[in-house]
């Protein structure tokens, strides 16, 4: 055995121990067919207004310019498929954000795990992702072996469906590749596109961003949301799930165990005029630790007036 296939052993064990579902590797290289579909869905402009998207664009296709040297890209899947339900009268939220935010839960593993590698095999240089940088995570949880790019533009994994969070460690550490998916299992099954309530799914695959109920409640920082879209919400109030629930693989996703993921009492129980009468003082102290307070107690407020108006 070499020892680029010892290292990635021991890397994997570790990475089930910290409670991640999966974890695969791929040689570190520039991006160049997804370079060019970025290029094609920004020129269409179904980034809307996140101008971010547009920043650091050959960051996001070669991680060797995140991480000078790197040689290998980790990824690591974190299940969040919860037990519990929202109450029927509750304002949907996406599942994702029940608990506490997901960066703070996986850049505390995925640092623990750049200290287990330190501690085990040596001084290497490494920086872990998890949705906090241009970093093209679903192209490399395909390279790295986990799943496919269903129609719905999520990552699909046989085994669970798609509700996880994608973590990626870029690192200069030589690791044995594994090798990368290349069956699509989506068939002629088109229940997303069928589904998703604004019709953002364009075609397989090829999300317009600026019409995602997720992009209307969360990154949009608009005063208000179009007209257009109020009486296509479906109640979603921050984030959409649609086009994972209606998803066949998803009959496979399994509770997750990670403590930190238990849904916050006030998400599964306040009917939609409990969030209306909420001050912002008590959204602050609710949500502190929550990815709802990205879009602040103003954006909520902004958002219900849209699910109200229909």
């Amino acid at each position: 055995m070499s020892l680029a296939e010892k290292h990635s052993i021991i890397i994997k064990q570790e990475a089930a121990r910290l409670g991640f579902e999966s974890c695969g590797i791929a040689v570190a290289q520039r991006l160049d067919e997804d370079a060019r579909k970025l290029e094609s869905w920004l020129s269409k402009g179904f980034h809307g207004k996140m101008q971010y998207m547009e920043n650091h664009f050959d960051l996001r296709v070669d991680p060797r310019k995140l991480v000078p040297g790197a040689k290998s890209v980790v990824t690591l899947l974190m299940n969040y498929f919860p037990s519990e339900e929202q109450q029927r009268d509750a304002p949907k939220i996406a599942k994702y954000s029940w608990g506490i935010d997901y960066h703070y839960v996986i850049r505390e593993k995925l640092n623990e795990l750049l200290d287990f590698i330190r501690a085990n095999i040596g001084e290497v240089d490494g920086r872990g992702f998890v949705d906090s940088a241009p970093v093209l995570e679903r192209s490399w949880a395909v390279r790295t072996g986990l799943g496919w790019v269903g129609k719905n533009g999520n990552l699909l994994t046989k085994k669970n469906g798609s509700f996880f969070f994608i973590a990626t460690l870029i690192t200069d550490l030589e690791l044995q590749p594994d090798a990368p998916f290349t069956t699509d299992h989506c068939g002629s099954c088109t229940r997303c596109l069928d589904a998703c309530p604004t019709g953002a799914i364009v075609s397989p695959s090829l999300v317009d961003g600026s019409k995602c109920i997720s992009y209307l409640t969360i990154e949009l920082k608009d005063a208000l949301i179009p007209d257009e879209f109020h009486s296509k919400m479906d109640g979603w109030m921050f984030g959409c799930d649609v086009c994972q629930d209606v998803c066949p693989w998803n009959r496979f996703a399994k509770p997750n165990h990670e403590p930190a993921f238990t849904p916050v009492p006030e998400i599964l129980n306040l009917s939609t005029s409990q969030w209306q009468e909420m001050t912002d003082e008590s959204f602050r102290r609710i949500f502190k630790n929550s990815p709802l307070k990205r879009s602040k107690w103003q954006g909520i407020q902004r958002n219900l007036q849209a699910i109200k108006i229909v």
